[in-house]
């Protein structure tokens, strides 16, 4: 049998054939230019499906509104007039659907919704949050607006459910959107807004036409308004204690639910309703006093981690008045800043809903700090202004500190004497009362004396505590490494939060702990220096120096998450006030003259006022007593 044998010439055509496929392979790969078109023309055609079929369900959903609102055939028909009766009419118009009106000004952003006809969008233009995004104080249906009212016909709606036609013309330069909730053309409930081109203050009117014989007048109208805040400051247990709802009652009484938890109230004769959201009010006013409302608030933060959207609930309920069987009454909304100047330019009270305290403490605030810091920071940046005024302040407090100085300075001379009569009556401890009332009396100094210059203070304390909060100009404001002095700075982020302290570190608290540690050790040690040796103040001395550690603690802890600004202030007050100390120490008094002082005026004494001249009497009486039940025990 013949064997077949290879043939170089199939070889060499089976290496051209493939050599000829491998080339036409490589030859006919699309290039990466082509490759990226390809990949183009698929996402184009993926998402030309799917706006197609976005449509497709926007025109079935459309038909099926068109449909269901405009009750093409009896059946609905019938159902929407057994459900509406005669306001029917006002869910077979064009508009009878969700959709908004839009009115735009220099300072809101207004979107109105044809369902319930309420404001559905409130936008301030002017702000942003503490993460760069635009102030919304309703959205996304925070919020709910209704009237419920019964009809004629035994029926009970709520305008929140029902269509109102929309209509929008000028006033001037105002623009008055008209929102109808028709019976008939010639018959509706009109809510009617009207904006003006550079206020946070928009005139609301609901008013009634023709329906005395539709609405029932035996059944009360009532007005349901809600609001849940949302949050707008980097730190939202910091935000939320300064989020409250105020009222202004009974002519100007002002008054709060409480911060924390659930509170209600009802008050009469209501002026305005502020549901305060820290830096932000949504402000409910009505030109007559509303005869009783009902007010609701509820804390809505349990766990700052978690709960990071709103701060509070807040609810208000009242009845609208009927004239003849109509409904009129003039409102007013307001959606802004919660500034002392742009509140107090309206006349109506409303700059009393910022929490600057209560009797002296905001007085002096209104009329004191203010005044004094809107001066300052009109020419100075923020920081230098908190500093200027923190300067201020402590001059004018300095004749203070001088007083409570030298009262412990005078009691340090005399504490050789006042431990020398301590140590002659150690048995009688009412005799050493007396007289170490006598010898500080004729030396003029008394303890008390030391105590009321402090207790002056403590109000100016208590009002910039109130103050810095408070302040809107602060919002946003940089100084130093302190992006906001409105609220706490961070030069550190922790990996896990601390409790108590939170999950940064903030570089003013630490500042302001350090001067109040050296500031309380200067006029602790001064304090104890003056102090008369006694039973029981070795503990009491343990116990000061406790304290010299435990405040400054208390204040890094305390202030970690409070405004930066407020910070910064206790820290150039404690450096000013350790300057004042070392001055006055070191250059005004002298411990020889007051002591030579002290001899003149224990010669000649100073008559004793009445309450003086009465504890004089009470102890001495004291004394005789006691001496009498020693005498019959004998």
């Amino acid at each position: 049998m013949e064997k077949k044998k290879l043939d170089v010439n199939s070889i060499i055509g089976f290496a051209l054939i493939f050599g000829i496929l491998v080339y036409m392979m490589y030859t006919s790969q699309p290039t990466p230019e082509e490759l990226a078109e390809q990949e183009r023309a698929k996402i184009e055609q993926v998402e030309a499906e799917k706006q197609a079929q976005k449509q497709d369900e926007t025109a079935i959903t459309a038909a099926e509104d068109y449909a269901v609102v405009n009750a093409q055939d009896s059946t609905q028909l019938v159902a929407m007039q057994n459900k509406l009766g005669a306001f029917a009419y006002s869910a077979s118009l064009p508009s009878a659907s969700a959709n908004e009106t839009e009115v735009q000004t220099d300072v809101l952003d207004l979107k109105f919704s044809n369902k319930g006809g309420y404001l559905s969008e409130v936008k301030l233009k002017e702000f942003v949050d503490f993460d760069s995004i635009p102030i919304y104080l309703i959205k996304d249906a925070n919020t709910n607006f209704n009237i419920n009212f019964g009809t004629s016909d035994s029926r009970i709606l709520n305008t929140k459910d029902l269509y109102f036609e929309p209509t929008v013309t000028k006033n001037g330069e105002n623009t008055v959107v008209s929102m109808k909730l028709k019976v008939s053309e010639q018959k509706f409930l009109e809510y009617r807004y009207e904006i003006k081109p550079n206020d946070y203050m928009v005139d609301f009117t609901i008013r009634s036409q023709g329906l005395s014989n539709v609405i029932n007048g035996t059944q009360p109208i009532n007005l349901d308004w809600q609001l849940d805040t949302y949050r707008h400051d980097k730190s939202i247990s910091y935000e939320n204690r300064y989020t409250r709802l105020t009222y202004q009652y009974e002519g100007t009484k002002i008054d709060k639910l409480s911060p924390t938890g659930e509170d209600e109230e009802t008050e009469p004769n209501v002026n305005w309703i502020s549901f305060r959201q820290h830096f932000f009010s949504t402000i409910l006013s009505s030109k007559t006093p509303l005869k009783s409302v009902q007010l609701k608030s509820t804390d809505l933060v349990e766990n700052e981690e978690v709960d990071t959207i709103f701060t509070k609930s807040y609810q208000a309920k009242f009845t609208l008045e009927t004239n003849g069987g109509e409904i009129s009454q003039d409102l007013g909304f307001y959606f802004g800043p919660t500034d002392n100047k742009v509140l107090q330019a309206y006349d109506i009270g409303l700059e009393d809903s910022i929490p600057f305290g209560w009797g002296i403490f905001g007085w002096i605030n209104r009329y004191v700090f203010v005044p004094l810091f809107a001066f300052l920071a009109g020419f100075l940046p923020y920081g230098i202004a908190i500093i200027v005024m923190t300067v201020l302040i402590k001059f004018l407090l300095s004749f203070v500190q001088y007083k409570q100085f030298l009262s412990q300075a005078k009691l340090k001379v005399l504490k050789p004497e006042l431990d020398a009569i301590r140590l002659k009556h150690k048995d009688n401890k009412m005799k050493a009362q007396q007289e170490t009332m006598a010898l500080q009396n004729k030396a003029g100094a008394s303890p008390l004396s030391g105590c009321l210059p402090a207790l002056i203070q403590l109000p100016v304390f208590y009002a910039l505590f109130q103050f810095f909060p408070s302040a809107f100009d602060l919002r946003q404001k940089s100084f130093l490494w302190a992006d906001d002095l409105s609220s706490y700075d961070v030069i550190a982020e922790l990996p896990f939060p601390i409790p108590f302290y939170g999950d940064h570190v903030s570089l003013f608290p630490i500042l302001a702990s350090i001067a109040i540690f050296f500031y309380m050790k200067m006029t602790t040690g001064q304090q104890m220096a003056s102090q008369p040796t006694q039973e029981g103040m070795p503990d009491m001395a343990k116990l000061m120096k406790y304290m010299i550690y435990l405040s400054p603690l208390m204040m890094l802890f305390f202030f970690n998450n409070y405004a930066s600004g407020l910070s910064l202030y206790y820290f150039i007050s404690n450096l000013i006030s350790i300057g004042i100390m070392l001055v006055i120490k070191n250059y005004i008094l002298d411990e020889d003259k007051i002591h030579a002082q002290i001899q003149i005026k224990k010669k000649n004494p100073k008559k004793q006022n009445k309450f003086q001249k009465k504890m004089a009497d009470m102890m001495e009486q004291a004394e005789q007593q006691k001496q009498a039940q020693e005498n019959r025990k004998k």
